[in-house]
């Protein structure tokens, strides 16, 4: 590996970390940002809300690659994304500068879910410009491994994200989510400069060098790119036989894993971040193996591995997550048999993200929800129309109250807020009296095996992620590589990846069934494996230049 090469693997994973750093900032710091902009509404809404502004920067990241792929592909790859960077570090810096709801009003959510579209705009670029740059200055036979790079930036990012949000928490105390929690954002200043810096000491990959001297430069990038059907069809093999499965492995190894143990194993957060941030320091030098792996035997046989291990044993290793890391809940679960019985219709879906309390007024939906706040699984039984709905927990048979609204139809009026707290107070205290609410015990885990599981679902992530960048690159011509590599990455990784959290909590909500939001991953997974096994060409071998 050359000076060179070095330095442009270098730059642009560096770049990359810092853009994901943050982007995962937002998402773990959502309860205090839902606190200082969404105030306006109650608790249960406001995390919503933020939750879904969270997720804005997903949806909009395939527009992000439509936009700076074409500029990408007419103009040149390191400008393109010397623009994401300036787009993404500038929106990052001003959110800690953004006067909070109690300031401002309706002003200051409005402006962030600005700055968090501007921010997934900007990563909708960012990454087909790095894959694309480091693999055109790459030697041949060597692009998986020098992409491989790359790929570890998304898990350093999220793991710098977490010890800077730790030490900020050590050193601001009970201040942090008063205004320490700026700290993160404001931080990322530093790494806009260093990375922008760099950034301009670099030169155009060669193979766009030698496509703008020859005047092959595409004039229409996405008219070439999804309106010939030749193309296209590459597109979408693209995302359906490589990008949703590997996105889903890699959201639930390290998204879902986190929320799975914070939330339905009820480890406290601090604990739970510590964990996941040793199996991804111990699981990150796997990127780089399986991406060099790709080199020797192949880019498909590898994701495709990926894929169907992790489908196969995702319901073996989050069972035994929950084991290990609270057994003492896990023993609660399996003595205190929770149902809820409740009339045909009387039940709505629980899953809803935007849904307020107040839209569900039955008597199956207040007990139903009243549980899935809680994350008790339950099972559900079926009892005569017109019957109330009710929760047996254990032998303890408890009446679900109905819900009537007031006349302003803003709320429950007096008579049901007080029967509904009742009954979600003896409901609460029933369950916790046997034991179905029980925090985790760091006497009682064992966090070496909780750490090594975690380290699986990690590993299963470095397989698919590993050799994703080169097998993109390899797929398509030069003139229209970045904008066809872009958007197949950031639907596959925007969309199914990055509505994972939301979809599989849905599904727990409307099932009553902990794991059943597993099934998410695991199809999509599946669905992959079998596109890509019998419609996904190898790539390993292809001549990068003789399309352009």
């Amino acid at each position: 590996m050359t000076r060179e090469e070095k330095k442009v693997i270098f730059a642009s994973s560096l770049g990359t970390v810092f853009e994901w750093y943050d982007f995962y900032l937002y998402g773990s710091l959502a309860v205090i940002i839902a606190k200082q902009f969404f105030s306006g509404l109650d608790p249960t809404a406001a995390y919503i809300f933020a939750l879904l502004a969270f997720a804005a920067g997903f949806l909009v990241r395939p527009f992000g690659a439509l936009v700076f792929g074409r500029l990408g592909d007419m103009i040149g790859r390191k400008y393109t994304f010397l623009i994401t960077i300036l787009i993404m570090g500038g929106a990052t810096f001003i959110v800690g500068l953004l006067p909070s709801y109690a300031s401002i009003g309706i002003i200051a959510p409005i402006l962030l879910i600005i700055l968090r579209m501007l921010q997934g705009l900007a990563l909708g670029g960012e990454y087909g410009g790095a894959a694309t740059y480091v693999a055109e200055h790459s030697p041949h036979g060597r692009r998986g491994f020098y992409t491989s790079w790359i790929q570890t930036t998304a898990t350093l990012g999220l793991f710098l994200s977490l010890i800077v949000i730790l030490l900020c928490r050590e050193f601001t105390g009970e201040q942090f989510e008063v205004w320490g929690w700026r700290i993160p954002f404001l931080l990322s200043i530093l790494l806009l400069a260093i990375s922008v810096w760099i950034r301009l000491s670099m030169n155009e990959s060669p193979a766009f060098q030698r496509m703008k001297a020859e005047g092959k430069v595409s004039k229409a990038p996405l008219t070439e790119a999804f309106g010939q059907w030749s193309n296209l069809k590459i597109v979408i093999l693209a995302l359906l036989g490589l990008t949703a499965g590997q996105a889903v492995v890699w959201y639930t190894g390290q998204f879902y894993a986190l929320f799975f143990l914070t939330s339905i194993a009820k480890v406290d957060a601090k604990t739970a971040n510590i964990m996941i941030a040793l199996a991804l320091l111990i699981g990150t030098p796997f990127f780089i193996f399986f991406g060099w792996l790709s080199d020797k035997i192949g880019r498909k046989i590898i994701i495709m591995g990926g894929c169907l291990i992790a489908a196969l044993t995702y319901f073996t290793i989050f069972p035994a997550l929950m084991h290990y890391a609270n057994p003492a809940l896990e023993a609660a679960q399996q003595r205190a048999h929770v149902a809820v019985s409740a009339a045909p219709g009387d039940c709505s879906f629980q899953g809803s993200p935007i849904a307020r309390e107040i839209d569900f007024t039955t008597s199956c939906d207040i007990a139903k929800r009243t549980l899935a706040q809680a994350f008790i699984p339950y099972e559900n039984r079926q009892l005569a129309a017109g019957a109330a709905a009710t929760v047996t927990i254990g032998d303890k048979v408890i009446t679900a109250p109905v819900g009537t609204l007031n006349a302003r139809r803003d709320g429950f009026d007096e008579a049901s807020r007080a029967a509904i707290a009742s009954f979600k107070a003896e409901v609460s205290a029933t369950a916790r009296e046997a034991g179905l609410t029980t925090g985790a015990d760091l006497n009682q885990m064992n966090k070496p095996m909780v750490v090594l599981l975690l380290f699986i679902l990690v590993l299963f992530v470095t397989m698919v992620y590993g050799p994703i960048a080169a097998m993109l690159v390899e797929l398509f011509p030069t003139r229209i590589r970045y904008t066809s590599m872009s958007l197949p990455y950031h639907i596959g990784n925007g969309w199914f990846g990055g509505l994972l959290p939301t979809t599989a909590f849905a599904m727990i909500a409307a099932s009553g069934d902990i794991y059943y939001g597993l099934w998410y991953p695991v199809v999509i997974a599946l669905g992959t494996f079998v596109i890509g096994v019998l419609l996904v060409r190898e790539t390993k071998d292809v001549d990068i230049y003789a399309r352009d």
